[in-house]
């Protein structure tokens, strides 16, 4: 009889993992295989991708979490899918982007090896860094507006409706929910199994890396970038949030980077900590007992493994599906993304024209001299808060005069008690 408690405690991380992981792979796996070929993987190689970031970050969650007994919860960076699907059109040569994954990775393992970097990235100014964010994110939560006329009218009336429902009713389902109703409307759009000539077996596809400088600047630094930015730092926020003030930061930077370096020349592009899925691990929905929600990032873990085994399926299933759906999916996914990183970069009345300069700058999608437009919106933002921080005239508040009141008297002073009048 003692035993039953015991093991409903332990039953309950273990599906909070199993759900969370379920809820993240559905979520973002659709633009994360539209993001790999926006840069010129096939579906091999994105299914190659794919199977080897689900291992990589299962085998990466166990062993942090095991290690340090905190729920450390690692996934794919889905601001970096939405890069990529921002940057289609700057390479069709995927051995060119799998050496900006690489080096990516490279920067991340510095990054974990070299404090001084770390401190860098996390002093970028946040109205930069998220109106950067808003601005590769635009696009895309553009298209479930485009997909809803034209041919796919009726295909992006329908996803949008099963979201917007779930949206009501079951929040957390609404992005899977809207990724069966695109494999139903496309299965009766092909009038038959969408699926029907693709393979759905995992596979494990090497990709020599080529070193295209433009590749590299206009890909590889922005990546690292948002991927810093928009998961590693908002991931150590949630751990300190729910009472992990020392999460083993150089063991997550160094492994996590090292596990991109590797995997990308697999077409794993980037692993990093998770800042979504992340609080419902690090939470009490997990457990109660703090001590106990690493074994939800275990659980979640061993699930990505296992849905890795999938990797096939889900790349058929983006492959069989007009573009335009594909991405109306990851912009429905993407528009809480959007709305957190608007309202932080507009958050500073005294920064808003900065933020709305990196923006546009960003959302226009130039590319100069071989550069794409999210590096280019990160310079001349932070050009445009130096220019004007530099020349702004000092604000000077009126002074309002206050006739002085009358001198209280004094109250006997309480005795000092032990520990008071120290330093905090």
């Amino acid at each position: 009889m003692a035993s039953a408690p015991r093991s409903a405690s332990i039953a309950q991380p273990i599906v909070a993992g199993v759900v969370a992981s379920l809820a993240g792979f559905a979520s973002s796996f659709a633009l994360l295989i539209a993001g790999l070929q926006a840069v010129g993987a096939t579906p091999e190689e994105s299914a190659s991708g794919l199977l080897v970031l689900c291992v990589f970050q299962g085998v990466l969650a166990i062993g942090l979490s095991l290690r340090s007994r905190m729920p450390i919860s690692i996934a794919w960076s889905t601001p970096g899918a939405a890069l990529m699907v921002a940057a289609k059109g700057l390479t069709d040569d995927f051995s060119a982007a799998v050496g900006a994954f690489v080096l990516c990775g490279l920067l991340l393992l510095i990054t974990g090896l070299w404090p001084w970097l770390a401190r860098a990235m996390t002093r970028i100014p946040k109205p930069i860094a998220s109106a950067m964010l808003a601005g590769i994110l635009l696009p895309i939560c553009l298209a479930p507006v485009q997909a809803s006329v034209g041919e796919t009218w009726w295909q992006g009336l329908t996803i949008a409706a099963v979201w917007l429902v779930l949206m009501r009713f079951a929040p957390r389902w609404a992005v899977p929910g809207a990724v069966a109703a695109t494999a139903a409307v496309v299965a009766i759009a092909a009038g038959g199994n969408p699926l029907a000539g693709f393979s759905v077996t995992p596979v494990l596809d090497f990709v020599a890396p080529t070193l295209d400088a433009a590749v590299l600047v206009s890909l590889g630094v922005p990546l690292y970038v948002v991927t810093m930015a928009g998961q590693n730092v908002p991931g150590f926020a949630v751990l300190r949030t729910f009472g992990y003030d020392h999460p083993p930061a150089r063991a997550i930077l160094v492994s996590s980077g090292a596990a991109t370096a590797v995997g990308g020349l697999f077409g794993a592009y980037t692993l990093n900590l998770s800042a979504i899925t992340a609080a419902m691990m690090a939470g009490p929905d997990a457990h109660p007992d703090r001590r106990l929600r690493y074994i939800a990032t275990v659980s979640a873990g061993a699930s990505y493994i296992v849905l890795g085994l999938g990797a096939g399926a889900a790349t058929a299933l983006v492959s069989a599906s007009p573009p335009i759906l594909i991405t109306a999916i990851a912009g429905l996914a993407l528009f809480g993304a959007l709305a957190s990183a608007v309202t932080t970069a507009l958050e500073e009345p005294e920064h808003r024209i900065v933020a709305v300069i990196t923006f546009l700058v960003v959302a226009s999608g130039i590319t100069v001299a071989g550069i794409g437009s999210p590096l280019w919106g990160l310079l001349v933002g932070g050009l445009a808060m130096l220019w004007l921080r530099r020349w702004r005239a000092p604000r000077v508040e009126p002074v309002e005069v206050v006739e002085p009141a009358a001198p209280a008297a004094p109250e006997p002073s309480a005795p000092e008690q032990p520990g008071e009048g120290g330093a905090a």
